[in-house]
């Protein structure tokens, strides 16, 4: 089993530093590693003959970013050694302003300031900061925005505005307290240190932690040997929730799924699936006999809906033996109720849906999510929750919670959420998945970001039904 990648303080990171000097490995080894893994995302953000300029700063920041230059071939570099401040200003424009339109960068590299700034940068930095910041050109930093807090987040007087942060060893708490300025944030945890001696609550999810998933399926199997997941969702006017939940579970390939929308919207559900059985839900019907996990909730939000719905929720809650995911407007209806003892029960709530479960404001659930998400694990029977958003959480009451990696800001569209539940229900109808819930989840998440991510490299317009074509195909 692959060791969590903690998150961790700017001096825990000193510490592991010192212990792999004192181990007998070089700061220059690894700052050539930085520099080769740095060079090798620049490659990978452009194209042969673009121009990616480089700022470097005094220290061990700017030797990352300088490490990079020999790695980017095709590319013209320029280097701007930014030791004072005013005269990087005056080089940087000369390059922004004077150049021809298509010599200008495609991309800055920032590496003038790492995790050991201790002190506000003064006005001078600003009139480098705030030029780059106002130039529209994209930037990737290394390790941190230059200026940034990697402890707090909290800007120290000036600091770059980063597309992307490529953080290194292991990511630093600061960066995710400050989305607006690290912007999108990835990882380079083999660098040449020794392995992280640090234990954290908070782990990031690596795509390598799924490389054994999902589960190999056996050669000699049928239908049943992948379990059958029961759907209850949809309403009037919430149709598509119901078919988008359906498409994600087939795209976890469970051997069958059963949908039951509300009887109004039966005819609609039912004439977008083929692979999934769909029948209108009746009150005091039993699951299909067969059924192996349940999803209860996209789409029933409609204003008039049977009163036995809400408790035919809450008794699958408190009996079902099987794994359960409540997700949408029946996380509403969930009771603080006991559940058989081993059961697997997930709740899905976004910021405003778990302020809603607690009895607070939304603000106060983002300010403290690790907080909300342990208060929602204890008052629903220590399930796990996956509490979305920008860094997906998914823990429970203890133990440990993963920071989900993968996924932007174009999953922020209606239905995203219904996919997501859909094939989340569908990992855990099956046996083999159901022996690990807690990758299951994670695994889950992690492809519904990973489908997204795979889709905006070209494409532009991403749709929700885009990434239902695509959901489960990242390869760990």
């Amino acid at each position: 089993t692959l060791m969590p990648v903690p998150v961790i303080s700017v001096v825990q990171m000193r510490q592991w530093e010192n212990a792999t000097w004192a181990a007998g490995r070089s700061p220059a080894a690894v700052i050539k590693n930085v520099g080769r893994l740095l060079a090798r995302r620049a490659l990978d953000l452009t194209r042969p003959g673009d121009t990616i300029l480089i700022l470097a700063g005094r220290g061990h920041n700017g030797d990352d970013a300088r490490a990079a230059r020999p790695h980017l071939s095709r590319r013209k570099v320029a280097l701007v050694d930014a030791v004072d401040p005013r005269a990087a200003a005056r080089e940087f424009s000369r390059r922004i302003q004077s150049a021809p339109r298509r010599a200008r960068p495609k991309w800055i590299i920032d590496g003038l300031f790492g995790i050991g700034l201790n002190r506000p940068l003064d006005g001078p930095w600003k009139t480098l900061s705030d030029p780059i910041n106002q130039s529209g050109l994209p930037v990737l930093s290394v390790d941190v925005p230059s200026g940034l807090n990697a402890d707090t987040g909290h800007v120290e007087g000036a600091a770059i505005r980063a597309d992307l942060t490529l953080t290194v060893g292991a990511p630093k708490r600061g960066l995710l307290n400050a989305p607006q300025w690290v912007g999108r944030l990835e990882v380079a945890p083999d660098i040449g240190l020794i392995p992280c001696p640090v234990v954290s609550e908070l782990n990031w999810t690596l795509p390598e932690d799924f490389a054994a998933w999902p589960p190999r399926r056996p050669v000699e199997s049928n239908k049943a040997t992948f379990g059958h997941v029961a759907i209850i969702a949809g309403s009037l006017g919430y149709h598509g929730a119901a078919v988008l939940a359906a498409r994600g579970a087939l795209r976890a390939q469970p051997g069958l799924v059963t949908v039951e929308p509300q009887p109004s919207i039966y005819i609609p559900v039912a004439a977008q699936l083929h692979a999934a059985m769909v029948r209108p839900w009746r009150a005091g019907r039993p699951l299909p006999k067969n059924a192996t996990a349940i999803l209860f909730g996209p789409g029933l939000a409609a204003d008039k809906l049977p009163a036995t719905l809400k408790r035919e929720l809450r008794s699958h809650w408190k009996n079902f033996p099987g794994p359960m995911v409540v997700d949408a407007s029946a996380l509403d209806w969930l009771k603080p109720d006991a559940t058989p003892a081993q059961a697997v029960r997930v709740i899905t709530p976004h910021p405003g849906e778990a302020a809603r479960l607690l009895g607070v404001t939304a603000k106060e659930v983002q300010a403290n999510r690790v907080a909300a998400l342990r208060q929602l694990s204890r008052r629903f029977s220590h399930c796990y929750v996956v509490l979305k958003g920008n860094h997906t959480l998914v823990g429970r009451a203890a133990g440990h919670i993963f920071i989900n990696s993968s996924g932007n800001p174009l999953l922020a569209q209606g239905g995203s959420g219904d996919l997501l539940a859909g094939y989340l229900a569908g990992l855990l109808a099956q046996p083999a998945c159901q022996n690990d819930p807690l990758t299951a989840i994670r695994f889950a998440v992690w492809q519904h970001g990973a489908a997204a991510d795979e889709n905006v490299q070209w494409r532009c317009n991403l749709t929700v039904e885009d990434m239902a074509q695509d959901l489960g195909s990242a390869r760990p």
